[in-house]
């Protein structure tokens, strides 16, 4: 294939590098309006970018019918987020939380879910459900285009589950305890629990012909 992305319809263009540039984490975003409803959405177009400020990034689309969705409104209005990861016990109501269920109806009731506070000031909640949970303030919104929004936030609050990290206070994950889900595309997802490790090497080993191999 040698594709032009231009010539593409921005829809062919969604569908191939979503299906390529795999598997992508979920943030299921917690927010609360203005007017103090509560809502819930999985943004795979989602990615840490920086540790100091320490900035997370989510990317919107339109809804189907063409409007703003809640989230991205939600974040307008004040300029707060709470960035949920998502693991494999909270696919269901992540799924569930997709649906594009009217402004003043919550989905987070809809999916079972339970919102506690987020900490670091933020009036929208956390999912108690969540592995982790991240509390962000807005620091930059950058409208690419008329269908796409992007929102880089600043995570204020952390908050993650203790049999998630080692027991000796070095903030190192436990083997095997961390394992969230990726997106691929369409309605496929992957596990992340078959793992391997790939030492890294010294210029001077790569020079002596020692190369990194994955089992």
């Amino acid at each position: 294939m040698d594709v032009r992305l231009d010539d593409l319809a921005a829809r062919d263009r969604y569908r191939l590098l979503t299906a390529l540039v795999t598997p992508r984490p979920i943030a299921l975003v917690t927010t609360r309006s203005r007017a103090g409803h509560d809502n819930a959405a999985p943004v795979s177009f989602f990615q840490v970018l920086s540790e100091e400020p320490p900035v997370l990034v989510l990317s919107f689309n339109l809804r189907s019918d063409g409007t703003q969705k809640d989230t991205p409104r939600n974040i307008a209005e004040t300029q707060e987020f709470v960035v949920n990861l998502v693991d494999e016990a909270l696919v269901q109501a992540m799924t569930v939380c997709a649906a594009e269920f009217p402004p003043d109806e919550s989905e987070i009731a809809a999916a079972g879910l339970t919102l506690l506070p987020a900490g670091g000031g933020i009036a929208a909640g956390r999912l108690a459900q969540a592995p982790v949970s991240l509390a962000c303030r807005t620091h930059t919104v950058i409208d690419l285009s008329p269908e796409r929004r992007i929102v880089l936030g600043c995570a204020v609050h952390l908050h993650a589950r203790d049999d998630l990290f080692s027991e000796d206070g070095t903030l190192r994950l436990r083997d095997g305890a961390w394992l969230p889900i990726g997106r691929l595309y369409a309605d496929l997802y992957a596990r992340t629990g078959d793992r391997f490790a790939v030492p890294r090497v010294s210029p001077e080993e790569v020079r002596a012909g020692v190369t990194p191999r994955a089992p």
